[in-house]
């Protein structure tokens, strides 16, 4: 079925087929004609794969379900987030998914003669399900002013009201001068642009690597400022800084940990977890920056 609809080859696996049975509420002993289309969150698809196919991923595997199967239904057209509530924010515990209507009938006809010319007409149709799933989620973007005097947009809610607030607020006090090398937005792949940047830093990065939010690059100071939105995902704290580092392995360029939170009630929630020889910026304190102590004031350690 998969193939059918189109899917890229890389979503040809067990994950995304467990997420589209999970999407269309078929359990083993369902058929295809029972086909639902029940609002799932991420831990509640990989907690229904367990129930059913007895296939458990680990809770660190959330991110791989979102970023390498959801996306690439979102970005076709199958699927949609938040129907109800389109601007819910990504960290919000009733952020969900649901299928297009048109992929629950066609399901119900798979494996009978009704399959074939029925996957025909959808698939004529795909194009325009993109087209108003891509034209609903523009309405929800937000425009970030960067450094350099461009806009771009990335996705209303969630983590990415602080990302802003690091590209407009953190980064002309902080880092001036410096190049936005990664943006990071919801569900969103690392671009060649970006890639390409990283490159010529001479890190190699793993495509399955969780980023940091936001990557800046000082080119006069050779420095690499890692800025990690604790909104959503937490601090910057041992075991994050140890990814990160593995992560930018090979770096030309000395690396800089910034957690950047809303307010100081969130700085108390995470005040125990942040990692030494890091910094903690405080968006509603644009114009100061906390020392997690080390020998100096926002500058790279060596490892």
């Amino acid at each position: 079925m998969l193939a059918g609809l189109g899917v890229p080859r890389a979503q040809h696996n067990e994950r995304s087929a467990l997420t589209l049975l999970a999407l269309l509420d078929l359990p083993p002993a369902a058929t295809w004609s029972q086909a639902g289309n029940p609002f799932m969150g991420i831990t509640t698809l990989m907690n229904w794969f367990r129930l059913h196919y007895g296939k458990k991923y680990q809770p660190n595997t959330r991110e791989t379900v979102r970023r390498q199967t959801m996306h690439q239904f979102m970005q076709m057209g199958l699927a949609v987030a938040n129907p109800d509530q389109p601007g819910r924010p990504v960290n919000s515990p009733k952020y969900g998914y649901v299928l297009d209507p048109a992929v629950v009938q066609l399901a119900k006809v798979f494996g009978t003669e009704k399959w074939t010319p029925a996957l025909s007409r959808f698939r004529r149709k795909l194009p325009q399900l993109q087209a108003l799933h891509d034209q609903e989620r523009a309405m929800l973007k937000i425009p970030v002013n960067m450094p350099d005097g461009s806009v771009v947009e990335i996705t209303a809610g969630g983590q990415n009201t602080i990302i802003r607030q690091i590209i407009e607020e953190f980064c002309p006090r902080f880092t001036p001068g410096g190049r936005v090398i990664y943006l990071g937005d919801a569900g969103a792949k690392v671009s060649k642009d970006e890639m390409s940047a990283f490159q010529k830093l001479d890190i190699k990065l793993d495509a399955h690597g969780k980023m940091p939010d936001v990557v800046i690059f000082l080119p006069k100071k050779n420095w690499l400022v890692l800025v990690e939105a604790a909104a959503t995902h937490g601090p910057i704290d041992n075991k994050r800084k140890l990814e990160l580092q593995e992560l930018m392995k090979g770096s030309q360029a000395g690396l800089v940990f910034v957690t950047a939170v809303l307010n100081r009630k969130a700085l108390i929630k995470y005040l125990r977890d942040i990692a030494w020889e890091s910094e903690v910026w405080v968006a509603d304190n644009p114009s100061h920056l906390i020392h997690f102590n080390g020998e100096r004031f926002l500058g790279p350690y060596s490892a």
